[in-house]
């Protein structure tokens, strides 16, 4: 069988194969934990602020901003999985998951953001804040594993830094929440997860050319896409809290419109990766909003903006820069 390919540098961690114990899977972590980059527009609502700024410039945003200081801001696109992921970590011990705040806005501004941490409880620290500069050399500096922001610009910057990165939708409507103590995080497969040569493959030679191509290639792993070093961390944060009745605090999903006979190389190349899926749903035509909704997602990331436009109005989602037409149909049903 090929081998999976090596994780982008400082991203190596123990094997996820069940023979390492908790203390290993813990040191591993904290010795590279999780960082997350967020912007204060996908932390917090801001949307009207952003509105006076768009409409009326920067001096009427800097001047609302600071008139409201004190009013703490309500919670944006990204908010609950921040919050359900730091609270992960454990008190008194360093870090399994730390978030940075990277904006554009400049330093005076910044009091208000933080304002509003503290009010919610959340423990988030750092971050850059650049007066308009271009955040994507502090994606790097920071060494951030996974960027959210509202701006396409500054996601495409983390792209080019090195850092899985998405844009997120507005806030969707409120779900019931039932698992209050998980994060359940969801995922595309290819150009997301796994690189985009199987995309590649179809559109360059159509369906029956990809189906045959997957069939021969079910059992050789696919090479990392943009999100593959994240999903790494990730999972070793799912066995950190795994439980011997196999249930974890944290919940991954694989969300694909592959089907059979596409879907084993799915399997296998998680089985090769080491990071296997709590969840894998293969559907084919048929809408992801749904499935997503049933599973609870927290967050969700797709490269095609037609799958996140419908599963943001259920869940957070994020679209992953990726190179497809919006419009154009990828990996589509298998016949």
């Amino acid at each position: 069988m090929q081998q999976a390919e090596e994780l982008p540098p400082g991203t190596e961690a123990p094997a996820l194969d069940g023979s390492l114990d908790y203390a290993a899977l813990a040191a591993s972590l904290r010795a590279s934990p999780l960082r997350i980059g967020v912007s204060t527009r996908a932390l917090f609502d801001l949307e009207e602020e952003h509105t006076v700024f768009l409409q009326q410039g920067v001096d009427a945003y800097c001047r609302l901003q600071l008139q409201r200081e004190k009013t703490i801001v309500g919670k944006g696109s990204g908010f609950d999985v921040i919050k359900r992921l730091l609270a992960l970590n454990e008190p008194g011990a360093d870090p399994f998951v730390e978030v940075v705040l990277l904006s554009r806005n400049s330093p005076d501004l910044s009091l208000r953001a933080f304002n509003s941490i503290e009010k919610y409880g959340l423990p988030i620290k750092t971050g850059s804040f650049t007066s308009g500069r271009p955040i994507g050399p502090f994606v790097s500096a920071w060494n951030i594993d996974l960027f959210l922001s509202n701006e396409e610009a500054d996601v495409q910057a983390a792209v080019d830094a090195g850092a899985a990165s998405a844009k997120l939708g507005p806030v969707p409507a409120p779900q019931s929440e039932q698992a209050e103590h998980e994060v359940r995080i969801a995922f595309d497969g290819d150009a997301v997860v796994f690189s985009a040569q199987s995309d590649e493959i179809y559109k360059q030679k159509g369906i029956e050319a990809f189906l045959e191509h997957e069939r021969d290639n079910a059992t050789n792993p696919m090479s990392h896409g943009p999100f593959a070093a994240f999903l790494h961390k990730l999972s070793i944060l799912r066995s950190i809290y795994m439980t011997p009745e196999g249930v974890s605090k944290v919940r991954i999903a694989i969300v694909t419109a592959r089907n059979a006979p596409a879907h084993a190389r799915v399997i296998h190349t998680l089985r090769a990766w080491g990071t296997p899926a709590d969840e894998a749903h293969f559907v084919g035509v048929f809408d992801k909003w749904p499935i997503l909704k049933a599973f609870g997602a927290h967050i969700f990331f797709d490269d095609q903006e037609k799958h996140v436009l419908g599963a943001g109005k259920v869940v957070p989602s994020g679209h992953v820069p990726g190179p497809h037409d919006p419009q154009a149909p990828v990996i589509p049903a298998g016949v």
